[in-house]
């Protein structure tokens, strides 16, 4: 079964969209929000939980950590990442381009690659678009991300461009290396490509056509996220959208915000990841219907009213603000596992709830509120 897009509505007032892309392993509705799972785990979260309370359609994990730790031939002797973490539905493994970027001085950029130290035990390995590809062949995601350059913000507009050209080239290797390596397995993988350009208006545009050449089932816009201005970030996703098929869903890779994500629905985007909302979970940091709380706040000390009464999490329903600041205050891990329930929780009430006003026409006009009483911190 090939990936395939539908889009089932248009808003009347933005340009966001609610579609259904068709994947071997079922059906993903967007907009959605995938969870990361970034070592094949989402940080404190049951499978069954993503499945039957978070509702997760997708989830996330990384090449980089799953190369290093535990290994692909623990991976590959276990028959491939959804055998070994349980987990049925698709799966979607970032290429580990901005893991390496983070590694600052520990990795060396050339055309052929990235030679880098493992954060771990400090040896040495090299990442090319083939040895790429090839690893995440054997992980067995659904969905494989191209290896690229992430530049950092403020970048040097030369730099963004040489940058972005290489990329360019890598990304025709990673093409050559998947073609090459096409198998007959029950279950077919599909290679998305990367936007880049840094905040550069020409470059994003030139980035974007080539991205589009490409004629992929998907196509992610990189690079944006990490640092710059929202508005910056806004008038970049605009203005790929305006060149990158329509038919494709558009995956912008690392955002965000509640508030990132309907902006950015708004502009046609269809995917989304980010460690947001289970890391700021982590530190007590919480996203209800009612706004952003810190939870570690004095004033939840008495407050004995549910942590989200509107949450399709039952933890959330059950437990009380006061009790869960006391679960923080005291360190117990199950404070982190609530906090991080919640948060998921609510990302995905949030995408399916932008998905039903889009099927509904009035997507704008409830983004504004949502955006105002989301934002709110409490």
């Amino acid at each position: 079964m090939s990936f395939t897009f539908d889009i089932d509505y248009n808003d009347k007032s933005s340009d966001a969209r609610a579609g259904r892309l068709h994947t071997p392993r079922g059906v993903i509705h967007t907009p959605i929000f995938m969870p990361v799972g970034t070592v094949a785990t989402v940080k404190g979260i049951h499978m069954s939980e993503l499945e039957e309370v978070i509702h997760a359609e997708i989830i996330l994990a990384n090449t980089y950590h799953l190369y290093l730790r535990p290994g692909l031939e623990v991976i590959d002797k276990a028959g491939g990442i959804h055998s070994f973490n349980s987990w049925k539905k698709p799966v979607l493994t970032d290429s580990g381009g901005f893991q390496v970027y983070s590694l600052g001085k520990n990795r060396k950029i050339t055309e052929k690659g990235v030679e880098f130290r493992s954060h771990i035990d400090g040896s040495k390995h090299l990442f090319t678009p083939e040895s790429v590809v090839d690893i995440q062949r054997t992980i067995g995601a659904d969905i494989i991300m191209a290896f690229d350059e992430c530049t950092p913000y403020p970048c040097p507009k030369d730099y963004a461009r040489d940058s972005m050209h290489m990329t360019h080239r890598w990304l025709d290797r990673c093409f050559d290396q998947f073609s090459k390596t096409d198998t007959d397995s029950a279950v077919q993988q599909c290679l998305a490509p990367i936007v880049q350009g840094s905040v550069y208006a020409d470059l994003r545009a030139q980035s974007a056509a080539y991205i589009a050449s490409k004629e992929a089932p998907i196509n992610a816009i990189g690079g944006l996220s990490v640092g710059e201005p929202d508005e910056d970030m806004y008038a970049m996703v605009e203005l790929i959208n305006g060149i990158l098929p329509a038919s494709k869903p558009r995956y912008l890779m690392g955002v965000g915000t509640p508030a990132n994500l309907l902006e950015n629905i708004a502009l046609g985007i269809d995917m989304f990841d980010c460690v947001l909302p289970s890391r700021n979970a982590r530190h007590g940091m919480l996203y209800t219907h009612e706004g952003i709380i810190n939870i570690k706040n004095e004033k939840w000390k008495k407050d004995f009213s549910p942590i989200d009464a509107r949450s399709n999490a039952d933890t959330s329903r059950r437990h009380s603000k006061a009790y869960l600041r006391h679960l923080f205050l005291s360190k117990e891990l199950l404070g982190a596992q609530i906090a991080t329930l919640q948060n998921l929780t609510f990302y995905l009430q949030l995408v399916r709830a932008a998905r039903e006003k889009i099927k509904q026409g009035v997507f704008d006009t409830w983004k504004e509120k949502a955006i105002t009483q989301y934002s709110q911190r409490l």
